[in-house]
């Protein structure tokens, strides 16, 4: 039975949230190396005696990293001790929380909490929760009202970071995809559980023909609601290879999970320098990358924007 969601369920993403050793410590990495601003937190000076959390913004992309407070707690220890610091949940801004959580759940979907309300003066929030690949979850997020809040137990906080007026623009806008590893064999099983579970349809698709090494290959399908504001790519390796970074990430990750996510940039030149600037550290180019790109480009119907020889000056250039 194919279970479908209504195309107007999904607004987009609403946050991701990572747990963490050390929440203030990754905050502070956030703001410091990759330009996030923080606005939101909750811990003992709110009243939380369980969690503490600082909920940070780069445009529209919100992250949440959380530490437990209480030495005792049995899931975040066992979380972190088997991934280290990792993503957790995946939330999607709904329109209706309730009913897109009851279809998941008649699809198969395993509740991690069913839907909460939450109610103040100002905005009436609604939360429910099911289980995804691994230790990954995902939160339906329903808000009304003057969107004053950022989650039930949250503080606003306006406190800009000092070094912020001397540190580079890094000029995010958007959350675009957040990429799923999972172990080969489980590709097709998950796309049918986006499928059925939350009314995803398949976007796009590759495989290790297009994508490979002479040391790893892949296999992709792009996920995504009605509306293409939420886009979830699911990747497994492919056999055949040397080992490659999606079965590293497997490896010390142990087990499937939320790899990367990607941030839309309206300048990626500008945004790469002022990460460099910040003392990020980028993958390295092959030193034969872009002669060949400079090749397809004569033959290919592709227009590129940026010009190439600039690109070529401005990356960092791996030359072993």
């Amino acid at each position: 039975m194919n279970v479908s969601v209504p195309h107007s369920s999904y607004l987009g993403f609403d946050y991701v949230e990572l747990w963490v050793g050390n929440a203030k410590q990754a905050a502070s990495f956030y703001k410091t190396r990759l330009g996030f601003s923080l606005f939101a937190y909750q811990g003992l000076e709110t009243g939380s005696r369980t969690w503490t959390s600082y909920a940070l913004r780069l445009g529209e992309v919100t992250l949440v990293v959380s530490s437990a407070l209480p030495p005792g707690n049995e899931t975040f220890n066992a979380h972190l001790a088997r991934h280290g610091d990792a993503v957790r949940d995946i939330a999607f801004r709904v329109t209706e929380c309730k009913s897109t959580y009851e279809r998941a759940i008649a699809a198969g979907a395993v509740s991690v909490h069913p839907p909460q309300e939450y109610l103040n003066a100002h905005e009436r929030i609604i939360l429910a929760t099911i289980k995804t690949v691994g230790d990954t979850t995902h939160t339906f997020v329903e808000r009304s009202g003057d969107r004053t809040t950022f989650l039930p137990g949250f503080v606003a906080v306006n406190d800009p970071d000092p070094l912020a007026h001397i540190l580079a623009s890094v000029g995010g806008r958007s959350l675009d995809h957040i990429g799923l590893n999972i172990p080969e064999g489980d590709l097709e099983p998950l796309v049918g559980w986006y499928e059925r579970v939350l009314g995803f349809h398949r976007f796009f698709s590759i495989d290790d023909s297009i994508v490979h090494t002479e040391f790893s290959g892949l296999r992709s399908v792009v996920m995504a609601d009605l509306s293409e504001r939420v886009k979830i790519p699911l990747i497994e390796p492919a056999s055949g290879f040397r080992k490659g970074q999606i079965e590293e990430f497997l490896e010390y990750h142990r087990g499937a999970g939320a790899q990367h996510f990607a941030i839309i940039t309206d300048d990626i030149l500008a945004s790469s320098q002022a990460l460099h600037e910040r003392g990020v550290e980028t993958l390295k180019v092959p030193s034969g990358y872009y002669p060949r790109l400079r090749e397809f480009l004569q033959v290919a119907d592709i227009k590129l924007q940026e010009d190439v020889e600039v690109l070529a000056q401005r990356v960092f250039i791996n030359k072993i």
